[in-house]
């Protein structure tokens, strides 16, 4: 994943794809709001492409020249492309989190980072400090007339879809209290059956330690919490994703350790306190989201090490639940005295896309592998959430094979085994496609991707708009944007046009 660049990468071989010295450009901070409709456009946006692109992203990644150790400690900047009528409007502004406010006025770093951002004045100042900044920087979305800013470790933060202007922390009528988490990574039932075909939003937190509790949240159309359940799973906790079925949740437990001293006593963050343990399995958790029914209750199984950030998709079928994933051999460490810009690309294992095949009458789990490109980003069309699909769409790297940031786009047929490709090499680095039906849609790939394209040769973005039937043809638009936007993680699209307010 083009943001998890300590771990999630791309492939290459030589001659390299990339030059790391234009990759690092992306890197920087942009500190500017703005607020524009973009005029500089090649192609055309297609006229009945209406609707709102949101994503977030670190988009702060220093506070007066005091750098954060990693990028995913930066404070999370949502950007909003709106469409309507062939035009398209930009705008993009921090989330007025309770920490990004006192550091912006205090002028420096005054929290502690997940993942090795320390307080000025060395372990002493940052020994037994465990407060941790909300820093709202993984994604965002449109969910019951609410748009909220996730991070996976607190509360969400509401804000204006109009002019993302920050309302304040979202608690879904005090079902959350304070200091709860809620997931980066909701997944939308599309037709839940328990819920008279209607769509629902299904997300979950994690409480870790000895043993970890799982609390699985399902929101109805109206953005209110109908059903929250919470189970406990042995050992350490760290899960980043989730997939659903009708039926199910299914978490993959990475096999990895987590000791709190180096932590307590200010020696690194608590993210670099987490260590892979190569020679344990993974575990799968497999919890009935409905409690009404037959299925029996929670199952854990086993398959082969690895570690897993993000899931494509899961369905069930012939008596079985496949799920699709993006696997890594390991998690390699965060070093405390490591710069992420100097990232060897080569030395790291690239990610890639394997398909778990679950049985659990039998309680057996078979693997192969779909995707040996390294790839990251997965993401299907919003109907085919948690059913059986053929087309899935990820970021990838521009050589087959290898290990590199990501410069490509990659579409898989998972009828026909073929694939497509789209490149932005070498200047090109590119985010998480995102999939958008088009209106009256036929096909499944009837629609549209999008992707932000950090420009090396311009530090500049384009917003990049491809024909998701044909990855071989030029993109349908490419819109220029003004400035760079740092390398970014999740975001969704909503049919919905707001106002928009200059």
């Amino acid at each position: 994943m083009q943001s998890f660049q300590l771990y999630e990468h791309a492939s290459t071989v030589p001659p390299k794809s990339y030059d790391r010295q234009k990759w690092q450009k992306g890197y920087q901070s942009l500190k500017q709001e703005f607020n524009y409709w973009i005029d500089d456009v090649e192609g055309e946006i297609p006229f009945n492409l209406q609707g709102t692109l949101f994503r977030n992203g670190p988009g702060l990644l220093d506070i007066k020249g005091q750098k954060y150790h990693h990028p995913f400690d930066g404070d999370g900047m949502i950007c909003a492309f709106t469409f309507t009528n062939g035009k398209a409007h930009f705008q993009n502004r921090f989330v007025r989190t309770q920490g990004f406010v006192e550091e912006q006025k205090a002028g420096k770093i005054l929290y502690r980072g997940v993942f090795g951002t320390q307080k000025p004045g060395g372990w002493l100042a940052n020994a037994f400090d465990l407060k941790i900044k909300n820093i709202a920087n993984t994604n965002v979305i449109y969910w019951g007339k609410k748009l909220l800013a996730l991070w996976e470790a607190a509360e969400p933060y509401r804000l204006n879809p109009d002019n993302l202007a920050t309302l304040g922390m979202e608690y879904f009528d005090r079902v959350l209290q304070k200091g709860d988490a809620f997931a980066a990574h909701p997944r939308i039932d599309p037709c839940c059956e328990w819920d008279n075909g209607k769509p629902r939003l299904v997300n979950f937190s994690i409480k870790p330690g000895l043993s970890s509790t799982i609390t699985i949240y399902e929101l109805d159309e109206s953005g209110k919490i109908v059903q929250r359940h919470s189970h406990s799973v042995p050992g350490f906790a760290f899960i980043h994703d989730f997939a659903i079925t009708p039926n199910y949740c299914i978490f993959f437990q990475n096999p990895v350790s987590f000791n709190p001293l180096p932590y307590i006593l200010g020696w690194q963050g608590a993210g670099q306190s987490v260590k892979f343990n190569p020679k344990e399995k993974t575990r799968i958790i497999i919890i009935p989201r409905h409690s009404n029914t037959s299925i029996s209750g929670i199952k854990i199984l086993e398959t082969q090490s690895g570690f897993v950030f993000h899931h494509a998709n899961a369905f069930e079928q012939d008596n079985k639940i496949y799920i699709d994933s993006v696997c890594y051999e390991s998690l390699p460490t965060v070093d405390p005295n490591a710069d992420y810009h100097e990232t060897d690309f080569d030395a790291l294992s690239p990610g890639q896309l394997w398909r778990f095949a679950v049985n659990l009458n039998e309680e057996t789990v078979q693997r192969k592998m779909l995707e040996s490109r390294c790839c990251e980003f997965p993401s299907v069309h919003p109907a085919k959430v948690g059913r059986p699909y053929r087309y899935l769409y990820l970021g990838a790297a521009h050589a087959a094979s290898g290990n590199a940031p990501l410069q490509a786009i990659l579409k898989i047929d998972q009828v026909s085994g073929e694939g497509q490709f789209w490149s932005a090499a070498s200047d090109g680095f590119v985010s998480e496609p995102v999939f958008v039906p088009a209106t009256n849609a036929i096909n499944e790939d009837d629609g549209w991707l999008m992707t932000l394209v950090y420009d090396s040769a311009h530090h500049k973005s384009d917003l990049v708009i491809l024909d998701a039937r044909n990855l071989h043809q030029e993109p349908v638009a490419r819109l220029h944007l003004k400035h760079h936007v740092p390398y970014g993680l999740h975001g969704n699209f909503t049919p919905e046009v707001f106002a928009i307010k200059e």
